[in-house]
């Protein structure tokens, strides 16, 4: 059974492992530069069907197909599984996952929600209520501007701290098996508010509960950032990423020489017209799939804090007027089992 240490990190006693992985993506991070992360790229982001929110869930089955294949096992074999998404009620999801006909919880937690899902599913696993538990979301450019912003043909204006919705997805399958990538512990974030309202500025957002969730970590293990190979935050991009490393250095944690960002990372800033960077559930999930999970896996990385950044808004509170909340899970993972 897991355990508990502090208020909020949990550890796991059997050996969890992510299993398989995959991750999907359309034509922009195609052309970025991890491109060969991905197991498919779509050329021109419909993915064979006739409206943007059909195709995200299109990149959904795919990409749950795919991580199925990978392990050698069917729909049948998964105990549940995790998911959500960025469009209202989830619908991504849940027509992107019915013709599984797999025990499905639907969650939210914004572009945290793979390490939301991946900490819930590392619990299950090991707690032994679920043999194989997968997680899957996605986010899609097309879908999230006529959602959150404007339609596309209105042709509007980018802040430079506006992020770019990411079109890709990401799948995985946990289980109790002795092989990396281990998931070693989680650490389950709380709602964190500060004020911000300029929804094109969901970095500065997300940075505080980032933080939040990272320093309850350290207070909770006694661990240090010097022990980590990686300290990976989901989509917090340029302006998000440096407030994030300057809180902490406010607190005597120096995570600068640690931090990677997938927003940061999952477009080329100098070629690509982005802004300040990634967003959406699918920036952490394909980058979690495509290239941190093979990286821990082949050794190449012993040990990291994976802690996606979501941003608690919703085109009616924005109406509104209201602030942003911000919310962070985390999740170690690692190529070393340990105790």
């Amino acid at each position: 059974m897991s355990f508990r240490r502090g208020r909020s990190t949990v550890f796991t006693e059997n050996p969890v492992s992510v299993t398989s992985f995959s991750a999907v993506g359309g034509k922009k991070e195609g052309e970025g530069p991890y491109a060969s992360c991905f197991d498919y790229l779509d050329s021109d982001g419909y993915f064979g069907q006739k409206s943007f929110e059909l195709a995200e869930s299109a990149m959904q089955g795919l990409a749950l197909q795919n991580a199925l294949e990978k392990r050698g096992i069917e729909p049948k074999d998964i105990s549940v599984i995790l998911g959500g998404d960025l469009l209202d009620q989830c619908i991504g999801t849940s027509f992107g996952i019915k013709d599984f006909e797999i025990p499905f919880l639907g969650i939210y937690g914004a572009c945290s929600t793979v390490s939301e899902g991946l900490a819930i599913a590392s619990v299950l696993a090991d707690s032994g209520a679920a043999d194989i538990a997968a997680v899957i979301t996605s986010s899609h450019f097309c879908t999230a501007e006529r959602q959150y912003r404007f339609p596309l043909e209105y042709g509007g204006q980018r802040t430079p701290t506006s992020q770019w919705t990411a079109t890709a997805s990401g799948a995985l399958t946990v289980e109790r098996r002795d092989a990396p990538p281990y998931i070693r512990a989680v650490c389950f974030g709380s709602v964190v508010d500060k004020g911000v309202t300029d929804a094109n500025n969901m970095g500065a957002a997300m940075a505080p509960a980032a933080y939040a969730t990272l320093s309850g970590f350290f207070k909770d293990t006694s661990m240090r950032p010097d022990d980590f190979d990686a300290i990976v935050t989901g989509d917090l991009a340029n302006a998000g990423s440096r407030l994030l490393t300057d809180l902490a250095g406010r607190d005597g944690l120096d995570i600068s020489k640690k931090h990677l960002d997938c927003g940061r990372m999952i477009y080329d800033q100098n070629t690509q017209d982005v802004h300040a960077g990634g967003s959406g559930c699918g920036c952490a999930a394909s980058m979690l799939a495509g290239y941190f999970l093979p990286e821990i896996r082949e050794g190449r990385l012993k040990n990291i804090l994976f802690a996606a950044t979501g941003a608690l808004l919703s085109p009616t509170s924005s109406q509104q007027g209201m602030s942003i909340p911000g919310i962070s899970h985390l999740v170690w993972i690692s190529n070393e089992k340990g105790d």
